[in-house]
């Protein structure tokens, strides 16, 4: 798989070897994409540093997404030292852990800003700043989940984030597509990552959705990571604004 041979690929959100961007990163390094890993802060800067040395040839950069200012400065970097860029994922969400405990109607006014700002925001402001290093087009891709469409309990602001994220693709597609760009969300069905880990009952929720899904299972961070592979390369460039389900068929089902 020699799909993206010679592009560049920039992805936001990798925490550890389980993060779904981790297997979209390797899956996009394995089909010869040069690999820029983004990590929030300094803490995070080492754990970054080993995944960094798994991938061959890959760069890291430090970007805190809910920060203009760090965005500026990452593609200022990257159009000096790679010029253009042709990837972008973003990967990224974030409520406080308490807005994910309580009933919704609890939700707090700064639990409800945070998680828009990091969670959703952070896909206009990075596709800004993409926009102008993907001179030849590109894809820009982000992480949704069926709670968007439908109540997940627990899943709460996030759901309403993930709403506002699917029809922010929408709109920067609209903005984008004449530059060649495309701009899609996967919708994944739910994986033992560290971010869902802060949804409670996730284990039960797990076992009733491949009891329920047609294909009787739960899908594999590697699909997901397929899935995107797919996005990024030439191989969907008819593809645009779409929410593309990666859950084994779930959100089909009625009951």
């Amino acid at each position: 798989m020699t799909h993206m041979q010679g592009k560049t690929a920039v992805v936001f959100g990798v925490a550890n070897k389980r993060s779904i961007a981790w297997s979209i990163a390797q899956k996009l390094q394995g089909a010869g994409a040069k690999v820029i890993i983004t990590y929030q802060n300094e803490r995070l800067a080492q754990e970054a540093a080993g995944l960094i040395a798994d991938l061959p040839g890959a760069d890291g950069f430090q970007c805190d997404v809910s920060s203009d200012a760090e965005i500026d400065h990452l593609f200022a970097q990257l159009k000096s030292k790679f010029g253009k860029i042709h990837t972008v994922v973003h990967s990224v969400a974030f409520a406080p852990a308490e807005e994910l405990k309580n009933d919704f109607l609890l939700t707090t006014r700064e639990g409800f800003r945070i998680a828009h700002d990091v969670s959703v925001y952070s896909l206009i402001a990075v596709t800004r700043a993409a926009v102008p290093l993907m001179e030849d087009g590109g894809s820009v891709m982000t992480m949704s989940y069926l709670g968007a469409e439908r109540v997940v309990p627990r899943y709460n602001v996030m759901g309403v984030a993930k709403a506002a994220l699917e029809a922010t693709v929408r709109y920067l597609a609209s903005d984008v597509g004449a530059k060649k760009i495309r701009v899609n969300a996967i919708s994944a069905g739910p994986i033992k990552t560290l971010a869902a880990r802060g949804i409670s009952g996730l284990g039960e929720m797990m076992k009733e959705l491949a009891d329920k899904a047609p294909l009787r299972r739960n899908v594999e961070v590697d699909e997901v990571g397929n899935s995107a592979l797919f996005l990024a390369s030439d191989l969907s460039t008819g593809i645009t604004g779409e929410v593309i389900h990666v859950d084994c068929g779930y959100n089909v089902m009625g009951f």
